[in-house]
């Protein structure tokens, strides 16, 4: 068997040239014996029993998103939500995808009963168990309907902000989880041969993808039959077959933690490298302007008259084209430039933003409306599958070895806070043209048909950034030479500005919904 060597940040002095804390792991040793043998070494093997918990972790992960995001679309308004508190409980629940820092840090440098990753885990996952266990418990969650179709709410239904606390509890618990996967998969993504490089990431987010495709039709269905309550119950069961499987998992006990100024020191050193904040820099801008036309949901549901069901089912299939996405670059771009990738989602996904225009046309080629829709929801989507893994193959490049729970918890978050923020400067475009439920109602698209023209130029624009993204793997490595102070220090205030935003948004919207002035 060969020997592998990796490099130990803990094992290099600080006096030596910080460079080193980037460089990518030494490649396995190979013997005569060995050579020409592509096998996962049996650390990689993620379906060996002591390694099953990192896809199942991610499985789960996806399976509890697909199960919350269809009965979070609809649930609200049944219970009598206005359109302003709907959209204030996609904000909040969003809040625990900024506070990942702090979960990687904590187990990076706290661990429980000497572990650092899976102790974590079995935190988050009986938090989502004991929280949604509480709330089917303790409130009614039967739903009726009237004659006209009209949701009539049981007299012990639970308030819309006892719902929000709830699945923001819930939140947090799947992200202290998530990032617990991610932090295991950054520390096994180093024993990866290099002909296997993405390999683990790919086969584990694929799971993530397919868990969200599963379950979104399940819980649109059950949500239709059943009820709410037998949505949340399946949300509250589905993180326990982790349990055993977990404590399964080989997670060698955790060595003594460097001071803490050591390893805050650490992180720093590592932003200030260029390989670090120019990639990020461009992943955060490229989020960030992948603005959507706000008013479409609305022109949807006023002017084409679909139904909460109809656009879940659009949710639906966004997910599964998303895995298939997942699915066709993991087999067929995982060697392809990460410049030459986002080149393409990009120009697609414009193109593909335009057909918004068509449909407010009514030129649907002979497609109802709804199939319409769900063609370019799909296609579109599918295109946000196959630009996903090359920003997840090359962020977990860049963890230092000793603070893969912390480093890539941050650097995700990077990513994660420009996705947050997109909805606000939707929402500020709004008022360029009148696109009102009236201006609809009446039949007056011109506002919306500019606003769909606009977001779809929007979402191009980062064509002009893809400078800043590197080529492949080791051209990233190449841009280690040189740490800047300016460049780190820019990059932890808008890491932090934008983390500060929005958590103080959500927090207005929770304690004062009608702030902003929404309705």
């Amino acid at each position: 068997m060969a020997t592998k060597k990796f490099t130990e940040y803990s094992n290099i002095p600080h006096s030596q040239d910080e460079t080193q804390l980037l460089q990518p792991a030494t490649e396995p040793e190979q013997n005569e014996d060995d050579k020409g043998n592509d096998e996962c070494p049996p650390e990689l093997q993620l379906f060996r029993w002591e390694n099953v918990l990192i896809p199942a972790c991610y499985l789960c992960v996806g399976l509890t998103q697909g199960l919350n995001r269809p009965l979070l679309n609809v649930y609200p308004l049944d219970l009598g939500a206005n359109e302003s508190q709907q959209a204030t409980i996609g904000l909040v629940l969003m809040i625990p995808a900024t506070m990942k820092i702090i979960f990687g840090f904590l187990s990076d440098n706290f661990p429980i009963l000497g572990y650092r990753r899976k102790s974590y885990m079995l935190i988050g996952w009986l938090s989502v168990t004991f929280i949604m266990i509480l709330l089917h418990q303790n409130s009614d969650l039967r739903m009726a309907y009237n004659e006209y179709g009209d949701a009539v709410p049981p007299k012990d239904a639970p308030s819309v902000e006892l719902v929000s606390i709830t699945f923001l509890v819930s939140s947090i618990g799947m992200w202290m989880a998530d990032v617990m996967g991610d932090s295991i998969v950054a520390e096994k993504a180093r024993l990866e041969p290099k002909s296997r490089k993405g390999q683990l990431q790919s086969t584990c987010y694929a799971s993530r993808f397919f868990g969200m495709m599963v379950a979104a039709p399940l819980s649109t269905v059950m949500y239709s039959h059943y009820g709410p309550g037998s949505v949340v119950l399946l949300i509250a069961c589905t993180p326990l077959p982790i349990v055993p499987i977990l404590f399964a998992f080989s997670e060698s006990k955790a060595r003594p933690s460097q001071p803490i100024k050591e390893h805050l020191t650490e992180i720093w050193h590592a932003v200030c490298f260029r390989a670090v904040w120019q990639p990020l820099g461009f992943l955060y801008f490229f989020n960030l302007l992948q603005v959507q036309n706000s008013a479409w949901r609305q022109y949807l549901s006023t002017v084409l008259d679909f139904t909460a069901q109809e656009l879940n089912w659009l949710l639906v299939a966004s997910y599964i084209f998303t895995f298939v996405g997942t699915m066709a670059y993991k087999e067929y771009f995982l060697k392809t430039s990460w410049r030459r990738v986002y080149q393409f989602c990009i120009l697609t996904n414009g193109l593909l933003t335009c057909t918004q225009l068509l449909l407010i046309k009514g030129k649907t080629f002979g497609l109802s409306n709804f199939w319409f829709s769900l063609g370019d929801d799909a296609a579109q989507e599918f295109i946000s599958g196959v630009q996903f893994l090359p920003a997840s193959i090359m962020i977990v490049n860049l963890c230092p070895p000793g603070s893969e729970g912390a480093s890539y918890a941050l650097y995700t978050t990077m990513w994660n806070v420009g996705m947050i923020l997109a909805p606000s400067i939707s929402s500020v475009l709004l008022s360029i043209w009148d696109v009102s439920v009236e201006a609809l109602e009446a039949g007056n698209l011109d506002g919306l048909f500019k606003l769909s023209l606009l977001t779809a130029v929007i979402k191009t624009s980062p064509i002009f950034l893809l400078f800043l993204l590197p080529q492949t793997r080791d051209q990233l490595f190449d841009m280690t030479a040189k740490p800047s102070v300016l460049g780190g220090t820019i990059f932890l205030l808008v890491l932090f500005g934008s983390m500060f935003y929005i958590i103080v948004v959500g927090i207005l919207n929770i304690v004062d919904p009608g702030w902003a002035g929404a309705s």
